[in-house]
């Protein structure tokens, strides 16, 4: 982590590469809530907690700044846990390993945490600055964004006093958000039936993996492939042709990150094996053809374990692979109104068997209320169809886009005076909790901006060196540049 101290900003890499070595993971946020409520103290700044663990930090302005419209510095203090198969981490007890590669900083074998990671230093570090000038300043930190923000959820009126709300959670710089899609979990969940596995039957293991995965917002768009349809896809098809029978389907670990791995077992007549490995070769093959640009080190494996002793029944099995097969996924309908960005999307992020049953769990995003409840619409249908009790959870309204933002402009404008070129104005697909904060704080003036991270929630996650020090600048140009009150 000392490559990090060398870095510039130094103050912020200084403070990332502290809360690499603290465990915060979503839902398990208490080491880095406590660390951060003692650094605050240090620093003789007034920190509190609310009730659900967000911790608010308040710094009085620089000199001559004290009629400034006061500002609220936003992150969130979880990351997404994710590791390869391969790598040995318990994200509960050991430290992110961060390395410098080129011109990033990437993690070795997990996600990084730059999300939001380095959002959240940055807010700190203006905290601990001497020389950054700004008016009233408060900053938010919340907890579990990133498995159902329930952080943002919890906000109550009365905490926060600012006008203006700057988000740091954004993943590119040189764009600037001013709006975000709203979401909702969906989980559908099987009673399995279970029939005795035939004498003359042979088990096997089939797993897929190598898979780039990702975000299941900013991601979604680009082809990277689901490890659970893929995998899916191809047991159904061996179903009806050699009628195959599952005694376990997992696959995936979050409903908001693209699955990279999934994994079954199953049993097959012994006079069937043969012809059923050729039509796995054949599958391997037209998959690596058709994925070779996006997935180039996919991979499927067969393992022969011990033997199974009861497999879902034909019936059953048909249900929930038709089920998961016709399951909407990916982007579903881009928007009409901002080129380029997508309107509404579903993620088939989760499979588990859990004894007796079976659950998958999807993530729908979308700008808009209505697109949402279609996605909804379609899956509740399809997984009922199939027998399965489907319920929907954590709806999140999405960040409705004001034209006539005073803070968006102010952005807008000092990124022309440092860069000398116009920042990108945004809507990102994925949620972030601005739309949330408008439920008790309906007047703030919101703007997200942050530096560029690649492949957030996947164990590629990256972010450009570069970047940060063009969104410190940024930021703190910014906070000069706020306004008189009115």
């Amino acid at each position: 982590m000392s490559e990090l101290n060398q870095l510039s900003p130094q103050p912020l890499w200084q403070l990332f590469a502290n809360i690499c070595a603290i465990p915060h993971p979503s839902k398990h946020e208490q080491q880095i809530s406590l660390w951060i409520q003692d650094w605050a103290k240090q620093q003789g700044l007034s920190v509190k907690e609310d009730e659900v663990g967000n911790l608010f930090i308040k710094k009085p302005a620089t000199a001559g700044m004290e009629n400034k419209k006061g500002v609220i510095l936003q992150a969130h203090m979880d990351m997404v846990p994710q590791k390869n198969s391969d790598t040995q981490h318990d994200f509960l007890t050991d430290p992110i390993r961060p390395y410098i590669d080129g011109d990033w900083v990437t993690a070795d074998g997990t996600t990084l945490g730059a999300d939001n990671g380095i959002g959240l230093c940055s807010a700190l570090a203006v905290l601990a600055s001497n020389d950054i000038p700004h008016g009233p300043l408060e900053v938010l930190i919340t907890i579990d964004e990133e498995a159902g923000m329930s952080g943002a959820f919890g906000l109550k009126s009365g905490w926060l006093d600012g006008e203006i709300l700057i988000n740091t959670d954004s993943e590119q710089e040189g764009e600037v958000y001013m709006g975000c899609a709203g979401g909702v979990d969906a989980s559908s969940t099987f009673s399995l039936e279970m029939v005795s596995v035939p004498s003359d039957y042979e088990s096997f293991n089939l797993s897929i993996s190598g898979l780039k995965g990702g975000h299941s917002g900013v991601d979604i768009h680009t082809g990277r492939a689901n490890a659970n349809k893929l995998l899916v896809r191809f047991l159904l098809q061996m179903s009806e042709t050699f009628g195959i029978g599952l005694t376990e389907l997992n696959g995936g670990s979050l409903r908001n990150a693209i699955p990279r791995e999934a994994n079954a077992s199953l049993v097959i007549a012994k006079t069937k094996v043969e012809a059923f490995k050729q039509a796995l070769k054949q599958y391997i093959n037209t998959l690596k053809s058709n994925l070779a640009v996006v997935e180039p080190d996919l991979d499927m494996m067969l393992l022969q374990p011990e033997t199974f002793e009861q497999m879902w029944s034909p019936a059953c099995q048909k249900r929930i692979l038709s089920a998961l097969n016709g399951c909407p996924n990916g982007v579903l309908r881009m928007s009409d109104d901002i080129q380029g960005v997508v309107e509404t999307s579903s993620n088939l992020g989760v499979m588990r068997t859990k004894g007796p049953k079976f659950v998958a769990l999807c993530l729908i995003r979308s700008l808009h209320d209505d697109g949402r409840l279609e996605a909804q619409e379609m899956i509740q249908s399809v997984f009922s169809l199939a027998g399965a009790k489907v319920e929907f959870s954590g709806a999140y309204p999405g960040w409705k886009p004001s034209t006539d933002s005073a803070v968006m402009n102010i952005v807008s404008d000092t990124y022309k005076q440092l860069f000398g070129k116009s920042p990108e104005i945004m809507v990102i697909h994925a949620g972030l909790e601005c739309g949330l904060f408008k439920t008790e704080y309906p007047d703030l003036d919101m703007v997200s901006i942050g530096p560029t991270i690649k492949f957030p929630h996947s164990p590629d996650e990256k972010v450009e060196i570069a970047s940060v020090g063009e969104y410190w600048k940024l930021l703190t140009k910014v906070l000069a540049n706020i306004p008189d009150k009115g």
